[in-house]
């Protein structure tokens, strides 16, 4: 085993990943359609879209597996495709498929992939860590779901990567596990890690990602920090219930210019412009002042979930 080549400086001074113009096609089907995205060092992106959209073979251009038909990938300076080497030693990879050979033991899977690093972080360490150290000698078939999950983790994290793909990492995990899994990458951000994950939980991506990028039919259909895509098309939204049929005349006399008070349902109320909280405490005031209580006072933030779903469509994808 030879030693990792020390990273020149201008592949440290690059992205983590750059996607740009990426085209991949498998005959007649275009799975990627012009992607670009960024990834920035000691960050973690989130890749989301539905079944179909393009996130594995995205990935896999990124680990080296497969190459662009047009366009650009480079990962730490580096393209993948021709320098795999240099790349592969330092970035890890898990897979959805766990990756490992089916009749080794947990131990020994670990214990291989760490042999191919130059500083591997220790195996037993990483094993009582992900909650396996009672599965060391353990065959892989007979290890469970989430098990096999973990140790997947542990192949991709063990020799020390500079960059991580993590393919849907908490699939089939109980919640236990998936905390460990989500502290796990929180640390690894810390220690200055870049990480690129998929996956279908909106609320992981939410918590975890630094950048989100939505994509679908191979395109970028979004792309922003969590906070910026949940604000998108809900800002200046208060909403607030109390008795129906209420007159908003005063209320609107009251309000900033631009404001118009609706009631959009029996006892639901809505005002649209900008929230601050003088306009907050202008619409509890006039409620005290007709000695009505408004309830469920809040302003409105969409979730991930509904950004996501109002980009991507609503009918269930095969």
């Amino acid at each position: 085993m030879t030693d990792r080549p020390t990273p020149s400086a201008a592949t440290t001074e690059s992205p983590a990943v750059c996607v740009s113009g990426v085209v991949k096609r498998f005959g007649s089907t275009t799975a990627v359609d012009g992607l670009d995205f960024t990834l920035e060092r000691g960050r973690v992106l989130a890749l989301l879209g539905p079944n179909g959209a393009g996130k594995t073979t995205t990935v896999e251009m990124c680990e080296g597996f497969l190459a662009p038909d047009e366009g650009t990938v480079s990962v730490l300076g580096l393209d993948p495709t021709r320098a795999s080497d240099q790349v592969r030693s330092r970035i890890g990879v898990m897979l959805q498929g766990g990756g490992a050979y089916p009749g080794s033991r947990a131990g020994e899977m670990l214990d291989l992939v760490a042999a191919y690093s130059a500083a591997p972080l220790d195996p037993a360490w990483l094993m009582s860590q992900l909650g396996l150290a009672d599965q060391v000698r353990t065959p892989y078939r007979r290890l469970s779901g989430g098990q096999q999950q973990r140790l997947s983790l542990a192949c991709a994290l063990v020799g020390r990567p500079e960059l991580v793909f993590l393919d849907e990492p908490t699939a089939g995990l109980d919640a236990q596990a998936r905390l460990l899994v989500w502290d796990l990458i929180r640390a690894l951000r810390r220690d200055g890690v870049s990480v690129l994950l998929t996956t279908h939980l909106m609320d992981e991506a939410e918590t975890l990602a630094d950048d989100l990028v939505i994509i679908d039919h191979g395109r970028v259909v979004a792309s922003g920090t969590p906070a910026e895509l949940t604000r998108r098309g809900a800002e200046g939204q208060l909403r607030f219930s109390a008795p129906p049929g209420l007159d908003l005349t005063l209320l609107q006399t009251v309000l900033p210019e631009g404001f118009d008070p609706q009631e959009t349902a029996p006892g639901s109320y809505l005002l649209e412009g900008t929230i601050d909280p003088q306009v907050i405490a202008t619409v509890t005031s006039w409620c005290a002042r007709i000695n009505v209580l408004a309830t469920d006072l809040r302003v409105e933030q969409r979730s991930l979930e509904d950004v996501f779903l109002d980009l991507t469509g609503r009918e269930l994808r095969s």
